[in-house]
């Protein structure tokens, strides 16, 4: 196979007159084996993150896109993650001295470029052949922390061999729980930082595009030689479905951190709060970080978009400990809201998978850069040289305005 360029912009007529697998599976393959994706002219190349996606869409097999794009059900939520940040709007200040912006943060002490990680996804091999290995190397150079989902498809080992960076581990209970505590205690050994534990899934959301079109999930790498995941299908769900309502444990409880404290000495973040009452049982629980999530609208739909409830778990955890948000994140604009509104960073899932589908390394770079030039333009016009200028009086939401409709 050879490794010349793909030109996706010339090839999008193509996609256009023939539906068919066999050419969009003809550039996967090539980018699977080295092909890098190129642009017709200088004017096709991407100026914002939405426009990766268009991209990924034209050289991934659908049922892989699908996969990525998709979300639970009417997909309602989905669409509302985007939509509810253009339901806040952007108050300025004018006449404040921004010549210098300073974007950089820490999270759980850990110093970043800017307040913007990279979310758990799954299985990066699906979008180019480096998988993980290149979104890590793009995380690192951007000076950012990748958060590495367990179902990666690069082992726990090989994406912390991959290069120098500050990197967590995100965590699923098993019904075996000696297999969750061996995937904790890699992680740890092999100097990742935090563990993130995902809590929203004590069973798989319905994703009807994978049901459609009977994903077939790629090998767990984590779990080569700890359990088998070659699941036959009962029904004519996905097999990624199955094999979560099989071996998930859906009897997960709060007492159960207390188990996942003996089992590690890292720093716990819990993944999926979006109520007030749980925050709350949150920070009884002792974790050491939220994260305001609706698993990026892919568990239950009509779940309320993440930054529509961000400010009532701002408001229940008081400070304590650091409450990061995900979903629907695609502008600068968008992250410097949830700063506002509380969030101490933000988690990219999609945009980081579309630009690794498009550009590989250097798409996941860009994405990363976009969004950073985006919130420092956007701290600069509106009066805020650095993060801790940010202040909830930057922003209005509906709640604000309904009070003067009264």
């Amino acid at each position: 196979m050879s490794t010349q360029p793909v030109n996706v912009i010339e090839l999008k007529k193509c996609y256009e007159c023939h539906a068919g697998m066999s050419q969009r599976t003809d550039v996967s393959k090539a980018l699977a084996q080295g092909a890098h994706p190129v642009f017709g002219n200088s004017s096709s190349e991407p100026v914002n993150v939405n426009e990766f996606e268009e991209l990924a869409r034209l050289v991934l097999p659908k049922m892989y896109y699908d996969y990525y794009a998709g979300g639970a059900e009417d997909e309602h939520t989905l669409r509302e993650n985007v939509e509810a940040f253009h339901r806040i709007t952007i108050r300025p200040r004018v006449l404040v001295d921004v010549s210098q912006v300073d974007m950089s943060t820490t999270i759980l002490g850990y110093p970043i470029s800017a307040p913007i990680l990279l979310a758990p996804t799954a299985s990066h091999k699906l979008a180019i052949h480096e998988g993980e290995l290149a979104t890590a190397r793009a995380a690192a150079a951007a000076k950012t922390i990748m958060i590495l989902s367990y179902s990666s498809s690069c082992s726990i080992e090989e994406v912390a061999s991959s290069c120098n960076a500050v990197r967590f581990f995100q965590l699923y209970i098993f019904k075996r729980r000696d297999i969750s505590a061996l995937l904790a205690q890699r992680a740890e050994r092999h100097g990742y930082k935090a563990i993130v534990l995902t809590a929203d899934t004590p069973r798989l959301g319905r994703r009807e595009a994978d049901i459609k079109n009977k994903m077939i999930y790629p090998p767990e790498k984590n779990l080569e030689g700890l359990i088998s995941i070659n699941i036959q299908c009962v029904d004519q769900g996905s097999k990624l479905e199955t094999f979560a309502n099989q071996m998930m444990d859906a009897s997960l409880r709060w007492e159960d951190i207390r188990w996942l404290r003996s089992i590690t000495s890292l720093p716990i973040l819990i993944k999926g709060i979006l109520t007030h009452e749980d925050a709350t049982r949150a920070l009884e629980a002792g974790v050491d970080g939220i994260i305001v999530s609706n698993h990026g609208a892919r568990q239950l739909d009509f779940s309320p978009a993440t930054v529509s409830v961000l400010e009532e778990v701002v408001d229940a955890v008081k400070g304590k400990v650091p409450v990061l948000l995900d979903g629907g994140v695609r502008r600068g604009t968008d992250v410097f809201k949830a700063l506002a509104l509380g969030a101490q960073a933000v988690l990219i899932g999609r945009p980081v998978l579309f630009g690794l589908a498009a550009k590989g390394e250097e798409g996941v770079r860009t994405v990363l850069e976009m969004l950073k030039n985006e919130l420092e333009t956007s701290m600069a016009l509106a009066g805020c040289p650095c993060i801790k200028d940010i202040t909830r009086s930057h922003v209005r939401t509906q709640h604000d305005r309904l009070p003067s409709m009264l």
